[in-house]
């Protein structure tokens, strides 16, 4: 065994795919409740992907290409590449059932443990919190719309933030409950603004003349290119389910349908959402505008549907808010249960067994940026992290089948591989330079943020070395 392997605690896998009741980095007496089933993981996968950008991503996928042809089909195309992820996603969830952390264990087991800790601090300081940070920010600011209230939206934002910090500390059930409901709510929203398009918009004969709007060149492969990096953060998300593993009752088939079922539906909404705004807007409508959710409702319901759209974006976002503090706190127990994070932040509570240190310090974290007003550009760098590790943890489904870790009890094998996955990895190694190419300096800036992780990891283990 390596000096590696002795400094950092790891339960073996075969010992946790022989029993699959202890998920990886846990002992049996001090593991989480396992309370959520099927509906519980499906409504966990859709909240953890369906924001408030749905509402204006639309248009920013109409600035890139121009015509119903495209638009539909990088649509289209987006969603391909996100159920691709999510039959690579549950066969990680079936090859390491149970184990808290998801991803994060996928990276520790695939790769080393400094990865797995890079991921982790990346969600912190970029990739999750900040994202929280700033759908507060926009929550606050339709909360404000509609109440009438003159509150500064940073107290807005901080407030929610605690509530639903408090809410998640009394357990994943009292969390996924309220996922749940704002999730129900996000789709009963999101299907009215469907209806609504289809029933009343006209698609003119015109909108339709041109299928590519340009000659095949490398310019239209370039904007097809930078509108994959908008559609692939509207569909990034899917894998904070796996970060509840540990919690769901069967997660070799729950966890496994939930993704599968959380992310079709989520591609049947959004392709919807896009019909919509096109048979009431237009290709050039969609193009002009950036707010296009509600330029659909004004067409349809005029100026007294400015409230009612408001009022979906506040759910959505609210249901995001709720679903981010219920999922990512997870990754961060699996680094303490590792001895890569301090002791507390490892410990269960109460009857609930919540990781409650992890949830606080994430609110926190969340709630200092949002009142700082300075965070929200890391939305910008978000595609560039994300995607880097979505590429690295599909990779990993290959070093697993190679050593045949979890053969026997994979129920959904990833369908065409290794063809599909390797597709996927270079979708994301594609998506990532798409992000780097169209704004340098911010993926820059989120790169040298990840990358610094790694000396944090080193000075870490040397100091509980030598403690």
């Amino acid at each position: 065994m390596s000096s590696e392997s002795r400094d950092i605690p790891r339960t073996g896998l075969s010992a946790d795919l022989r029993d699959s009741s202890t998920p990886l980095g846990m002992t049996a007496p001090n593991k989480p409740r396992r309370q959520l089933g099927l509906f519980d993981a499906t409504m966990i996968v859709m909240g953890g992907i369906v924001g408030a950008g749905i509402f204006a991503n639309p248009s920013e996928v109409a600035h890139r290409v121009h015509t119903p042809f495209l638009i539909l089909g990088v649509w289209v195309l987006g969603g391909l590449l996100a159920m691709c992820g999510a039959f690579i996603w549950a066969e990680l969830a079936t090859r390491l059932p149970g184990a808290a952390g998801g991803q994060y264990v996928y990276l520790r087991e695939a790769y080393h443990p400094a990865v797995a800790f890079v991921y982790g601090w990346g969600l912190l300081l970029v990739t999750q919190t900040g994202g929280m940070a700033a759908v507060a920010v926009i929550f606050a600011s339709y909360f404000r719309e509609l109440t009438g209230v003159t509150w500064n939206a940073s107290i807005i934002a901080a407030v929610v933030l605690l509530i639903l910090t408090g809410i998640n500390c009394f357990g994943a059930r009292a969390g996924s409950n309220v996922q749940s409901a704002l999730m129900l709510l996000k789709i009963g929203a999101i299907g009215a603004l469907v209806i609504i398009g289809f029933a009343v918009g006209r698609h003119s004969p015109e909108q339709s003349a041109a299928v590519l709007g340009q000659p095949f060149s490398l310019d239209l492969f370039k904007n097809i290119g930078a509108a994959m990096v908008p559609i692939a953060f509207a569909y990034g998300g899917w894998q904070t389910a796996t970060f509840v593993a540990a919690e769901i009752r069967d997660p070799r088939r729950d966890l496994s349908r939930g993704l599968l079922l959380g992310v079709a539906g989520v591609v049947t909404l959004y392709v919807g959402v896009n019909v919509a705004c096109l048979r009431v807007l237009g290709p050039a409508g969609l193009d002009r505008t950036t707010t296009p959710a509600s330029d659909l409702i004004r067409v349809v319901l005029g100026e007294s549907g400015a409230r009612w759209i408001a009022l979906a974006i506040t759910i959505s976002a609210l249901g995001f808010l709720s679903q981010s503090m219920l999922t990512a706190p997870r990754v961060y127990y699996a680094m303490a249960r590792d001895g890569l994070f301090f002791k507390s932040v490892g410990k269960l509570f109460g009857k609930t067994e919540a990781p409650v240190v992890a949830i606080i310090i994430q609110g926190v974290a969340a709630i200092l940026i949002a009142c700082s007003g300075t965070y929200g550009e890391i939305l910008n760098f978000e595609v560039t992290v994300d995607f880097i590790f979505f590429g690295m943890t599909a990779a990993a489904l290959f070093v697993l089948r190679s050593h045949r870790i979890g053969s026997d009890s994979v129920t959904y094998p990833v369908p065409g591989h290794p063809f599909t996955t390797i597709l996927f990895v270079l979708s994301c190694a594609g998506i990532v330079l798409s992000a780097i190419s169209a704004s340098p300096g911010n993926s820059a800036i989120a790169l040298c943020i990840m990358l610094a992780g790694l000396p944090v990891y080193y000075l870490w283990r040397r100091s509980r070395r030598g403690s």
